[in-house]
């Protein structure tokens, strides 16, 4: 028997446990009150750089992305009414990625680092533009096909950039990129990310209650006075704004928006309204909790993020396809 009340509190404690152990692991060999003496300002300036240029920017953006990610996954899910829809369904996270590896083809990303994010926002933004303009107000199949779509359309030519690489150099700064990472961000790509990652929580936190009706399908919630339109809008819109801020400055991560809800529904049930926040605190416990697992297995050789989520995710996508087969069957 669910009991979401204690889920959430569980949820939450584990949020600020993993937020804190982020903040106290690293190679610098800072000591517990150390780096909360640094983090307030005090103490060493190499400990206080550690701390407010490192530690913190990189704890910050696991819990936005992490959060964004689930709380996405879950909207799209009780959207489309398909366990298996995740962010990426809609193409906005190829879209950005293929604003940033334009960034790095260029070169601007050299000359001006701020070019890499700012390209894989327009890129996310222009996806929106185009899904709207394809999907027009017609059902949510026509929305899924153009999302595919989109997506397809961007991989193929973020794989066209990659062979058109001037040097293995480029490719290989491409690639990596591409499997997403924390590491040597800062507070500047908290600041750019934060605005977009709030105003998407702002549009997606309020629609539990609509897809708590939608549930009952399409024309039982317009007859509860749903406007599926805006519905879907918002939806569209807020995942666009919280998802491409996230893959503009950390890559593409994968998967946690797909395993998160499903992780929450057994512990908060299936309502949308009691799954959305839940979704987005195991999101970040989840992004937080592999950002740890980065660092602490394999800490000079720096494995990329979206490796471990896609470690963890990919098995679990397995389960979930031959679950729904056996069901289905």
């Amino acid at each position: 028997m669910p009991r979401p009340g204690l889920a959430m509190a569980l949820l939450g404690l584990l949020v600020a446990g993993l937020f804190a152990a982020a903040l106290l692991t690293g190679p610098a060999g800072l000591g517990p009150a150390e780096a909360i003496r640094a983090l307030l300002g005090e103490g060493g300036a190499g400990a206080v750089l550690v701390m407010r240029e490192i530690r913190l920017p990189r704890a910050l953006l696991g819990l936005m992305i992490g959060a964004s990610l689930g709380l996405s996954g879950a909207v799209l899910q009780g959207l489309l009414r398909n366990p298996l829809a995740e962010p990426g369904l809609i193409g906005v996270s190829g879209a950005a990625a293929l604003g940033a590896v334009l960034a790095l083809y260029t070169g601007l990303s050299a000359a001006f680092p701020l070019a890499l994010p700012l390209m894989g926002l327009a890129g996310a933004f222009a996806a929106v533009a185009a899904l709207l303009a394809l999907a027009g107000p017609g059902s949510m199949l026509t929305l899924i096909l153009a999302g595919v779509a989109i997506g397809a359309v961007a991989s193929a030519l973020s794989a066209l950039v990659l062979n058109l690489a001037p040097n293995p150099f480029a490719a290989l700064e491409i690639v990596f990129w591409m499997l997403g990472s924390l590491s040597d961000r800062s507070m500047t790509h908290v600041a750019l990310a934060g605005p977009f990652i709030l105003a998407g929580w702002a549009m997606l936190g309020g629609l539990g209650r609509g897809l708590d009706a939608l549930t009952l399908g399409e024309d039982a919630a317009a007859s509860m006075g749903v406007r599926l339109g805006r519905l879907r809008l918002l939806a569209i819109c807020g995942t666009a704004a919280a998802i491409g801020a996230a893959t503009a400055v950390a890559g593409v991560i994968g998967f946690v928006g797909l395993v998160v809800p499903h992780l929450m529904r057994p512990l908060v049930g299936a309502m949308p309204s009691r799954l959305l926040p839940a979704s987005a605190l195991g999101g970040a416990a989840m992004l937080l909790a592999a950002d740890l697992a980065v660092r602490l297995i394999a800490p000079g050789r720096d494995i990329k993020l979206g490796v471990v989520t896609a470690l963890v995710g990919a098995p679990f996508f397995l389960w979930l396809v031959l679950a729904t087969r056996r069901r289905l069957a």
